[in-house]
């Protein structure tokens, strides 16, 4: 019975997670955003000290649930398995393995260390849910698409609006390549060896394996009913019983209760044992009390990071074919309002891309540069942002972008707009332009006289940069090409105006 109830709650959870990631129509995060929040990492970062706190409870009363329900990337690693046993038509394939001590602890500590130093992105490479978020993003998102697209186009020929079309693109090949090599990395591990992932690289799996030595309730082998069949130690995916000295891994048990459905004998229950936790050989140090270390490091750990902390348009109204818009070279990049300023968003941003999932202008993508390497920056060759548009602080589980009012937002400076004379059309086309001015959201450009002295001659666009808020909707709506003649430079920490 319980591990049906985690195999229906993983599935629910796995599946709701993964259809936010896929949801382009930003409807789901409004029900769903909570389960992003309650995501460890992101937690952790967002210093969202009650849920960090429920985790560790959590973990401390029932082992490493948050691993085999909550946690996306760990429900997908048992359904690559189950597909593996399926294909070989062979449940029980696993073995008792040592467990990689120094390994997990290295992998944790260089986790810590590059919070701690800001670099965020690096970090986020083995975090667990957002690297299971850049995988769907990058990989099913544009499947999802392309499936709409052609509903959407069947739906055309009956009158119906059902469906609408959505331009499908590729954000950035870098980190497409990126998502590319840990979904495959991730699908052999898992379909060769179960949960090795979770147990050698994960830092979420070190860190909560540390507490779980110290659960409540937990696997317990009867020796008195146990026939040494070795029927639990081949099904168990995390390689962590030792049916020989009937001894369980409680570090890498994720509580997936497949050894108590296998045992034929009931002699493994999930209960509260009076018995002290046996170390796995090779994890001991003679004289060290092994148990309060690891607490301890686990303990420091957590705490230190929680405080320390493609293709453009083509065609002009339908009709002739346009160039493409060359992104400007910003010296400081944008990030979106609410983020604070790049700081702030840099050491607090998991790179799980979902505020890029969700953002309805598509001005939002992974940066490909090394300081901010898969975490998101906006461009304004797509579209620009709307004041009255919030859904990427909405959906941010990790505080790197906090939640803002459509009123709050239409006050913060983001960056300010530079004209660039060499590129406006009233200078090297000699034509009447103004777009930028008309389009202006908080009439921060106005148009003057090139000729100061002469009130006839053709105008040009002069920006208060003290008015302007950085929406990029003078960027995006430039005639100019290939370089826009006005573009948004991003400042380092954002103004209230």
């Amino acid at each position: 019975m319980l591990r049906k109830i985690r195999i229906a709650l993983g599935i629910i959870f796995w599946t709701l997670i993964t259809a936010m990631f896929l949801d382009f129509t930003g409807t789901l995060h409004h029900w769903l955003g909570w389960m992003a929040k309650i995501q460890f990492v992101p937690a952790v970062l967002a210093l969202n000290v009650a849920v960090v706190a429920a985790l560790i409870v959590l973990t401390l009363i029932a082992g490493r649930v948050y691993c085999s329900v909550i946690c996306p990337m760990g429900v997908y690693q048992d359904i690559v398995s189950h597909l593996s046993a399926m294909r070989r038509k062979k449940k029980k394939r696993f073995s008792y393995h040592k467990p990689h001590t120094v390994l997990r602890w290295v992998m944790l500590g260089l986790f810590v260390v590059t919070i701690l130093a800001g670099l965020t992105a690096i970090a986020s490479l083995i975090a667990p849910y957002s690297a299971y978020g850049r995988m769907v993003q990058n990989l099913g998102a544009p499947v999802v698409l392309y499936v709409n697209n052609l509903l959407a186009s069947a739906a055309e020929h009956y009158d119906s609006y059902a469906f609408y079309e959505r331009e499908v693109w590729l954000r950035s090949i870098p980190v497409f390549c990126v998502a590319v090599v840990t979904a495959i990395i991730i699908t052999v591990l898992a379909w060769r060896g179960g949960r090795i992932y979770c147990n050698t690289i994960c830092p979420v799996g070190t860190l909560l394996g540390a507490l779980s030595r110290f659960s409540w309730f937990r696997p317990v082998i009867d020796t008195d009913k146990c026939i040494n069949c070795g029927s639990c130690a081949r099904r168990c995916k995390s390689s962590c019983i030792d049916a020989v000295n009937h001894t369980i891994d409680l570090s890498r048990c994720v509580a997936c209760m497949d050894c108590i459905d296998e045992c034929s004998k009931d002699a493994i229950s999930f209960t509260r044992s009076p018995r002290p936790v046996k170390a796995s050989a090779g994890d001991k140090t003679p004289g060290v009390d092994t148990g309060r270390r690891t607490f301890m490091i686990a303990g420091a750990a957590a705490a230190g990071t929680a405080v320390m902390r493609g293709a453009g348009k083509t065609v002009d109204g339908g009709l002739a074919a346009i160039e493409d818009k060359e992104l400007p070279a910003r010296s400081t990049r944008l990030v979106p309002a609410g983020a604070v300023g790049i700081r702030h968003f840099s050491q607090h941003c998991t790179a799980c891309q979902l505020c890029v999932s969700q953002c309805p202008e598509g001005i939002l993508r992974p940066s490909a540069e090394l300081n901010s390497f898969m975490q998101p920056k906006m461009e304004f060759d797509r579209g620009y942002c709307r004041p009255e548009c919030t859904a990427c602080s909405d959906v941010c589980p990790a505080g790197s972008i906090r939640p803002i009012s459509w009123e709050e937002k239409s006050s913060i400076q983001i960056g300010h707009a530079v004209w660039i004379a060499k590129n406006c059309i009233v200078n090297t086309d000699g034509v009447e332009c103004g777009n930028c001015a008309r389009h202006c959201l908080v009439g921060a450009i106005r148009m003057v006289p090139s000729d100061p002295n002469n009130p006839d001659s053709r105008r040009i666009p002069v920006v208060d940069e003290n008015r302007c808020i950085g929406c990029g909707a003078c960027e995006n709506l430039c005639p100019a090409r290939p370089f826009s003649a006005i573009y948004v430079e991003g400042h380092e920490i954002h103004k209230t105006v």
